[in-house]
């Protein structure tokens, strides 16, 4: 368990560090820190907290939520970014994993620390399933 939380957490919040500042850089580093978050009270490193970790879920529901619209428009020419051209041109399976991310945040149990470690690994599934095929390595 520690070890997904943390290869949840560094790819999560790697991911956002790298992005200009868009809205789409502001929406990564939104799931980072909800998954931050919900890792930490997962893995005992912090408390769990009931109202934390339902506004965490909740920035990960609506969030992916907001995904195709932030993603709609291509990067401007010449724009930093980590997004690859893949994302526009293989769009409908773009959605359809932002929408499994959606659906493993909606799943997800956030009444106890064990409940959140149980959906944490369909969580960091979802984002390394899109991270594979349509963010740019540095």
């Amino acid at each position: 368990m520690k070890l997904l939380k943390s290869l949840v957490l560094v790819g999560v919040v790697a991911g956002g560090a790298a992005f200009a500042d868009t809205p789409r850089e502001e929406l990564m580093k939104s799931f980072g820190a909800a998954a931050k978050t919900l890792g930490q009270m997962a893995g005992g490193d912090v408390a769990y907290d009931q109202a934390a970790a339902e506004a965490a879920k909740l920035a990960l529901v609506e969030g992916a939520g907001k995904i195709a619209a932030t993603f709609e428009a291509p990067p401007a020419e010449g724009e930093e970014t980590e997004s690859k051209p893949e994302i526009w041109t293989n769009w409908a399976d773009f959605v359809a994993k932002g929408d499994a991310l959606k659906a493993a945040a909606e799943g997800m149990d956030v009444a106890s620390a064990e409940g959140i470690g149980a959906g944490m690994g369909a969580i960091g599934g979802t984002c390394k399933d899109c991270h594979t095929l349509y963010r740019a390595q540095n």
